[in-house]
């Protein structure tokens, strides 16, 4: 009985034993990557290349404002005696706007008209005088000739009637001078009353009647109000330095605006900015800009004149003034400009394409190779030196599940839109791209990783 409990104390012993190897043994074997055949898979996104039609977008921000206004300014100054509009009117060419106190204008060219009659009455006198000398030169001529003055006598005529002709010139300048000082003093009278320069809406008016206002001659001119044709405007944005050289005249263009959400209005780029609006200059956050001028073709503002002032810039069907927008100066918009469109192309996701270092990759293979071969250590540690010096070779990369395994493929990239990107080489109609997550793509996945696929493919009609 003994012998028998002593013998099944050994058997469990060495059963106890057994188990702790074996348990040592997995987690070795399992640390080492003996385990599974050594597959280590590594799960992740996949989804097809496929042919896809890709618009590049330039995206930008900025206020509607119309084509065209026109800021009305005095050339006189003086009281508005008369104001006949309202911010809102619309306005025919040639309508009265306003009237200046003419008082002192009118004053001034009475003034003027009595001053030219004082230069006509002295030139009348000059006139008079060099009529009267020309007389006494022609005889004083004849007795010279036959010697019966003096050359003294003969000089002293001949001079006075020079000047007495000069004296008549000089009436006649005078005159001029008065004439030209009374048409002056008459256009500026003619100033104070002001009239439209142009059809169009008042879309600013920042005077009222009573008022005074500087005009050219003094200041810049006091701003009276502005002119607008409301029925054609356009947004003007800022285009980043980056982008803007993938922005062309008479690119299409999609516009929301904040005071019309869940609608898109279409537009036409008409001007592009030569020279830079450059914020926080000489500093980190140095910003460059270029301006772009957004003509909306979409119809608008139908109510802002009468009817045979519409101007369409648009061929498509004028909606009804119920879904007109009245877009007003100074409105917030985002625009997207649609700067190339390329169809039926080869494209993947954007985040499935990614970079990779192959200069690491080579000097990775030249140490492996060295250590293989039995080099020795220290060569093998200078070699690697060696390559981690060289300079970088990063190339833009996708990976394909190529039967459970990630092969790399470099690839040439083309334009691209919000999700996709189009693939020029590299990569097939059909290919089965990785295409997260983002921190397996970015860091971790190495060529020739096992994979496994984590969702349904997603398979699309080109």
């Amino acid at each position: 009985m003994t012998k028998s409990s002593s013998a099944t104390k050994k058997l469990l012993k060495v059963a106890g034993i057994l188990v702790l190897v074996l348990v040592a043994a997995g987690v070795v074997a399992n640390a080492m990557g003996w385990m599974d055949s050594g597959e280590n898979e590594i799960s992740v996104e996949t989804a097809n290349a496929e042919l896809r039609t890709i618009t590049q977008i330039v995206s930008a921000s900025g206020r509607i404002q119309p084509e065209t206004e026109v800021i009305i300014r005095p050339d006189v100054s003086g009281e508005i005696i008369e104001l006949n509009v309202r911010e809102g009117d619309f306005i025919r060419e040639g309508d009265l706007l306003l009237r200046i106190k003419p008082d002192i204008y009118q004053a001034r060219i009475d003034e003027l008209r009595a001053s030219l009659l004082s230069q006509q009455a002295r030139m009348e006198e000059a006139r008079s005088n060099m009529l009267q000398s020309q007389s006494e030169f022609q005889k004083s001529d004849q007795l010279y000739q036959q010697n019966l003055i003096s050359e003294l006598e003969y000089s002293q005529v001949k001079n006075t009637y020079e000047a007495r002709q000069a004296n008549l010139k000089a009436a006649e300048y005078q005159i001029q001078s008065a004439q030209a000082q009374l048409r002056r003093a008459e256009e500026e009278l003619q100033q104070t009353v002001i009239r439209a320069p142009r059809d169009g809406t008042i879309s600013r008016l920042s005077v009222e009647e009573g008022e005074r206002v500087l005009g050219n001659a003094q200041t810049a001119g006091t701003e009276m109000m502005r002119i607008a044709r409301l029925n054609q405007m356009e947004v003007e944005v800022d285009v980043n330095e980056n982008d803007i050289v993938n922005v062309s005249t008479d690119d299409l263009v999609d516009i929301e605006v904040d005071a019309y959400p869940n609608r898109i209005f279409e537009g036409r780029v008409t001007e592009i900015a030569n020279s830079a609006d450059v914020s926080s200059s000489g500093s980190a956050e140095q910003i460059t800009n270029y301006k772009v001028k957004i003509r909306i073709t979409t119809p608008h503002n139908l109510d802002s004149g009468p009817e045979d002032f519409i101007v369409q810039v648009t061929d498509q069907e004028t909606p009804t003034r119920a879904e007109s927008p009245n877009f007003k100066p100074g409105m917030s918009g985002t625009v997207d400009i649609r700067t190339n469109t390329v169809v039926d192309v080869v494209s993947v996701p954007i985040q499935a394409v990614t970079v990779r270092d192959f200069a690491a990759d080579a000097a990775e293979s030249d140490s492996l190779e060295s250590d293989s071969t039995g080099a020795d250590t220290n060569a093998g540690e200078a070699m690697r030196t060696n390559r981690s010096s060289k300079e970088e070779d990063f190339r833009k990369v996708v990976f394909i599940n190529n039967n459970g395994v990630a092969k790399r493929t470099e690839v040439e990239t083309g334009i691209s839109d919000n999700t996709h990107i189009q693939i020029l080489s590299g990569v097939r109609d059909g290919d089965e791209i990785v295409t997260g997550n983002y921190r397996i793509l970015s860091r971790e996945l190495q060529k020739d990783d096992k994979i496994k696929v984590s969702n349904n493919i997603q398979t699309s009609e080109s």
